[in-house]
């Protein structure tokens, strides 16, 4: 009996220690901001462009949103307007409609008194500058769908750069908290810039489809327009 309780107690001195040695689990929660910082430097640039392009992308769905819009019987009142002889009402039309076919089409009717090849000239001149103001931004948002990743593999380069530094200057003594900084940094700049690039990327290309079809729309009405000025000159 005796020797039973000697071993009882033995154990239970053995599952004290246990307890006493072993780390009481703790839940770690972290928010955007934590990752943000863990990420280092990198993640202000990555920050910036991701701000920027989106101001731009808004503002630019905004302007082609506009321009997009159509007018069905736009090219046949213009047909009325200038068949009557009536230019200051076709002028005024135009600059009610205030979109880019319908500038094309002002220049268009400023020129009535050239020939058919300096009107044509004019409005492509103009297309021209209407084009490269639906674009206007768009470096902004290519930049960073180019940039954006680029930064953060750079930034993984100086987080596993950091890891290793910091486990060579610990010798021996190295343990995961002393890796977890650089590892972090490592994968979170990774991540953001993925994050940001793949939807500029993305946003770019909406955009740019956009404006493709405000080109298409613009090309079209001009055709039309032309038409009516050969038929104008046929009668």
């Amino acid at each position: 009996m005796s020797c039973l309780l000697f071993i009882q107690e033995g154990m239970n001195a053995v599952s004290e220690a246990v307890e006493v040695s072993l780390p009481q689990s703790t839940e770690v929660k972290m928010n955007i901001l934590d990752l943000a910082v863990k990420g280092g430097w990198v993640m202000i640039p990555i920050l910036l462009l991701f701000v920027i392009s989106l101001g731009v992308f808004i503002e630019r769905y905004l302007v082609i949103k506009k321009a997009a819009k159509d007018d069905d019987r736009f090219i046949d009142r213009i047909r009325d307007y200038i068949q009557d002889g009536n230019i200051k009402s076709a002028e005024k039309l135009c600059q009610k409609t205030d979109t880019p076919y319908a500038r094309l089409i002002a220049k268009g009717i400023q020129r009535l008194d050239r020939p058919m090849n300096d009107i044509q000239a004019a409005i492509e001149n103009v297309g021209t500058i209407e084009v490269a103001n639906l674009e206007k931004g768009f470096f902004w948002v290519t930049t960073t769908a180019a940039i954006a990743p680029m930064l953060g593999f750079f930034g993984t380069v100086t987080g596993m750069l950091r890891a290793f530094f910091d486990m060579a200057n610990a010798g021996s003594s190295v343990d995961i908290g002393l890796l977890s900084g650089g590892i972090y940094e490592a994968l979170i700049t990774t991540v953001a810039g993925l994050s940001v690039g793949i939807p500029a990327l993305l946003a770019y290309n909406y955009l740019s489809a956009r404006v493709d079809g405000v080109i298409t729309k613009m090309e079209t009405r001009i055709m039309d327009f032309m038409d009516l000025l050969n038929e104008r000159t046929q009668k």
